[in-house]
């Protein structure tokens, strides 16, 4: 197209008739024959070939900076030890993602095989993965409840003693170690984003689970009326994508996540061991929502701040909520907007609203057959 306009031009048609005939703007058949003037040395500039062969330039170096600061990442992480199997450069590879660094590449310049890595990503954490998780995470929060001077030997008493947890001194000491937490007088290492104590992230975005009451996510929405804001938690079990539990309320405090918590605790009775996972607002770092899920058994599991990615499937059945309830129809008072809310969960959502990565069941239906014959669980 740009050849040919510049050459109807050449022959002496009007640019402003060869704009039309063609639909170019004349700004841009202006722009064209400007550069096709420079590339003849009919008026100064930069050629065309000289301008992309920049580009490229600019382009290589752009990926050179990127390799260079892979490498560096990689250097401080691991220190001088190089001895070590390349599994050791995967949270090297999850940290430099996360950054928004191309996994692609980061394999490449690691010489980790992309097939190992993402076989990795998708392998399902151990029980043993797990309770060392839980662990760490209950040793952060003795660490910064002592102010930061306790070492291992005094958080293993407050662990077995105070905790009547079951566990050994020596894997609270390389626990510690590979959290890089100290006591006095090592030198103070980093804080918390947002200075809260949280539990650790115990599901690192796998939310594939074979049967109920093994993984609940929750997270808190806000929606406008015309009285006001109203707030909802809500619940979801992480193997069927049912809404176990819910609140509303138009302030969104401790109390309205705690009540959703509540109704999935009575509605489920869960068994010891199980998960509920969130963000890291205040709301769901509170003391009383960590001793709701305590007292429940359960374990408490917080993924990285400000990823909305760590909590996806919370953020996926908000997404649907909004685009087939909230966008059809706008509620004018809070009552009108709590009460399509109930329907939307317990009239549609739960019974009737079918899921592709369920096979297309509902959760109630997924449930239920799940009962009868073992099915694959929703990933």
């Amino acid at each position: 197209m740009r050849t040919r306009a510049i050459a109807l031009v050449r022959v002496g048609k009007p640019a402003d008739q060869t704009a039309v005939e063609l639909g170019i703007h004349p700004v841009t058949l202006s722009k064209w024959l400007r550069q096709d003037d420079i590339d003849h040395g009919l008026r100064p500039g930069k050629p065309s070939a000289e301008s992309a062969e920049s580009r490229a330039v600019r382009r290589r170096l752009g990926e050179l900076e990127t390799e260079l600061a892979i490498i560096r990442h990689a250097a401080k992480f691991l220190g001088q030890d190089t001895a070590g199997p390349t599994r050791r450069f995967y949270p090297v590879i999850d940290s430099l993602a996360a950054a928004g660094a191309p996994v692609d590449r980061c394999c490449r310049v690691l010489g980790v095989a992309r097939q190992n890595y993402y076989k990795a990503k998708r392998r399902p954490t151990t029980p043993t993965q797990l309770r060392r998780q839980w662990l760490t995470g209950l040793i952060r929060e003795v660490h910064v409840a002592s102010r930061g001077t306790y070492g291992h030997r005094r958080i293993h008493a407050e662990l077995t003693m105070a905790m009547d947890v079951n566990v050994c001194s020596r894997t609270v000491s390389v626990l510690m170690t590979l959290a890089r937490i100290r006591g006095l007088p090592a030198s103070t290492r980093g804080k918390n984003l947002r200075s809260v104590v949280t539990a650790a992230d115990l599901v690192n975005r796998k939310f594939h689970r074979h049967k109920p009451n093994e993984l609940w996510v929750t997270d808190i929405t806000v929606h406008h009326t015309k009285e006001g804001r109203v707030y909802c938690a809500a619940v979801p079990d992480a193997f069927s994508r049912k809404i176990v539990g819910w609140s509303i309320d138009s302030r969104q405090d401790s109390t309205l996540v705690v009540n959703a918590l509540d109704m999935a605790i009575r509605n489920r009775r869960p068994t010891p061991g199980g998960i509920v996972h969130a963000d890291h607002g205040t709301q769901f770092t509170s003391w009383v929502f960590g001793e709701k899920i305590r007292s429940a058994g359960l374990l408490p599991s917080f993924g990285t701040v400000g990823d909305g990615m760590d909590n996806a499937m919370m953020e996926s059945f908000w997404s649907s909520m909004q685009i087939e309830l909230l966008d059809r129809k706008k509620p004018k008072t809070r009552l009108e907007l709590a009460n399509a809310i109930f329907d939307y969960i317990e009239i549609f959502y739960n019974p009737q609203r079918r899921h592709s990565s369920l096979g297309y069941r509902t959760p109630i239906e997924f449930e239920l057959l799940s009962e009868q014959t073992p099915i694959p669980a929703a990933s």
